[in-house]
């Protein structure tokens, strides 16, 4: 995912548990990033200890409660303008082109991650998703049947992540495990030592002096316009 860009994340469903987890997938991005991250939203529904879990603990987070979304819009931008955040997150049901035009070259001036969480309230603002706008990526999360485990217990939670834009670059659909508390992604057990762990090994190509770790994963990495970029941190299991 480049820096100094804006990305949009939603859950896959109208549900508060896509909802939640599309929250805690821009929670690990925001935790991988240096400095204080902004969070911009219209009401007190965050769980710290949540997003502990996936990485971004409480003391880095700044919250910052406005009345209506025009007001989330106005932060954002400010937020992302200010050069010395790590990232800056806000929770948005709307975002028009011309908005969303705003916010990417905020980000473009300062090299500040823009995280644009869509959530909606009622199913007829969903419909608002699928207009065009000006982020780099799009991303849809959603929740599947955490991983089994030998013994009773609830495993690591999974996702479903549906990057279904990407400037520059091809739309695709990943099964991982959710962010852990380093804000990392996993590949599923499953895939790391399924039978597939060759073929992605040949797809990648890699030199004959590349670490065995890397045949086993493959790194989501957006480069718009030769800016930096954040490896998402698959982990090889």
């Amino acid at each position: 995912m480049a820096l100094g860009a804006l990305h949009e994340v939603a859950g896959g469903g109208h549900g508060a548990i896509d909802g939640a987890a599309a929250a805690l997938f821009a929670a690990g991005i925001a935790a991988r990033l240096r400095g204080q991250v902004l969070w911009c939203l219209t009401r007190q529904d965050l769980s710290a200890p949540a997003l502990a879990q996936a990485g971004l603990m409480p003391d880095r987070v700044i919250y910052v409660e406005a009345g209506d979304e025009k007001s989330v819009l106005i932060c954002f931008e400010e937020g992302l303008r200010h050069r010395g955040l790590g990232a800056v997150v806000a929770v948005v049901a709307r975002l028009s082109m011309t908005a969303s035009r705003r916010l990417q070259l905020a980000a473009e001036g300062s090299g500040t991650v823009g995280l644009a969480i869509r959530r909606w309230r009622r199913p007829a603002e969903a419909a608002d998703f699928g207009q065009p706008t000006a982020s780099v990526t799009r991303w849809r999360v959603s929740a599947l049947p955490s991983t089994p485990l030998p013994v009773p217990g609830v495993g690591r939670a999974r996702w479903q992540l549906e990057l279904i834009r990407c400037r520059a670059g091809e739309s695709a659909d990943f099964e991982v495990e959710a962010c852990d508390a380093k804000g990392r992604l996993a590949l599923p057990s499953g895939l790391v030592h399924g039978p597939a762990e060759k073929d992605i090994g040949r797809r990648a190509a890699l030199p004959a002096e590349a670490p065995l770790a890397l045949t086993a994963c493959e790194s989501i990495v957006a480069e718009d316009r030769g800016r930096p970029s954040i490896n998402s941190g698959w982990n090889a299991r």
